[in-house]
Formats: structure tokens, sequence, C-alpha cells
């Protein structure tokens, strides 16, 4: 089970904590405002009213333990810059900032926002699935409950040719397409449509298409 931790309990806040509690992550969230902290309560493993601004309020209210933490305030450029440097000083591993302009997004980056994002509601749900997908490096929603996702190589595939990994049939995945590192790291990876004969390389990407469940239970094996 993933801990992650949320700053923010805005619409995008909200909708986002509301995904991973119902993907089974260990969800804690915290906010300025009592009445969205109250509202969140129900939702959340834990639910804070804080000031993130401030690093040892973030530390008592285990933020320093989370896997991921995610700052999901964008208008007050002030929180959101302070609170994400907070959670990299705690040591937090992955910091997900939510940018509202290209400048602040450039900030971010420089604070050491290991992803910054500019979201809107929709896309909470997608994130989600991102930080709870374990090899899922991204992934995109197409239709209801169908998505296409860039996953590490399953252990279980690695050194095998496609048609021995047989994913399809064992999984109900489909592999797309493959990334491939070039000789020249300094290069793009290489775009492969793989045949069956072709082997999967364990440093290879794989971009697949299949149920939401499908690629999450793929990427957790």
């Amino acid at each position: 089970m993933r801990r992650v931790g949320i700053i923010g309990a805005g619409r995008f806040g909200m909708a986002l904590a509301q995904s991973l509690a119902e993907s089974g992550a260990e969800v804690l969230l915290m906010d300025r405002n009592g009445s969205l902290v109250q509202n969140a309560a129900s939702v959340v493993t834990s639910a804070v009213q804080g000031d993130a601004t401030v690093a040892r309020t973030l530390e008592e209210a285990g933020f320093g333990e989370c896997e991921v933490a995610v700052v999901a305030v964008g208008s007050n450029i002030e929180v959101s810059t302070m609170a994400t440097a907070n959670c990299k000083e705690l040591g937090v591993p992955e910091v997900i900032a939510k940018a509202t302009s290209d400048l602040h997004g450039k900030i971010l980056e420089k604070l050491g926002a290991d992803k910054v994002i500019f979201p809107d509601r929709e896309s909470a749900h997608r994130l989600a699935h991102t930080i709870t997908s374990h090899g899922a490096f991204d992934l995109l929603e197409i239709s209801e409950g169908c998505s296409v996702a860039e996953i590490n190589v399953p252990e279980s595939c690695r050194g095998k040719t496609l048609a021995q990994a047989d994913l399809r049939n064992k999984t109900g995945v489909t592999v797309l397409c493959i990334r491939r590192l070039d000789e020249n790291p300094k290069r793009p990876r290489t775009v492969i449509i793989p045949g069956p004969n072709d082997q999967i390389h364990p440093d290879d990407k794989l971009i697949v298409f299949g149920t939401t469940k499908q690629i999450d239970a793929l990427t957790g094996e």
C-alpha cells in the first residue's frame, strides 16, 4: 500500500484523494481550511488542518514518511513553492507539484519538484493511477476503464520474445510498441513495432493497451 501525502483540499486535491483512496492507497491530506479538512475526513486515511509552509507542521503530520507528496495548491504561489521545498527538505522520495503557469512550473522545478503538472479536474483520476500503478510511468485513459500506458518490463517477461511472454492471452494486455535505449545514451529511445519473435530487453519500456485493472495487475506482479 502506497502512502501518499496531498497538500490542498480544493477541487483537484479532493478528486485526486478520492481516486487514490479508491485505488487502495493510504492518503494523508493537509489544508489550512478547517471546513475542507472536515469534509475530507471520511474519504482519506488522515485529514489534518495545518500550514504546509511550515516544515515542522508537515513533519509532525507524517509527510516525511510518505512515498509521494502532491502539492495540489496552485493559486497561492507562496504556499505552493514553500510546501514543495519543505517536502523535499523532509526527504519525500517523489514530490509532484501543481503549477498554474510556465513560470510557476519553472520555479517549482528549481525548488526540486520531481514532476510538475498543469492539471484540470479530469486529470486527477489519471494522476492517481500513475501514482499507484507501480511500474507504470504514464497512463492515458482513452475511454472509461481502458488505457494506454508506458510501463517497465515485468520481471516475468525479461529476456523473452513477445510470443513467449504471451501477455495478451495471459493478462489481456496488448503490447503496442517497445521504446528501446539507443546505443548512444544521449539519443532518444528507438520505437519498435514488435513481432512475435522480437526479444524484450530488461531496460525496455513497453507501450501497452488494456483495461486499467489489467495494466495495474501486470505492473504490480
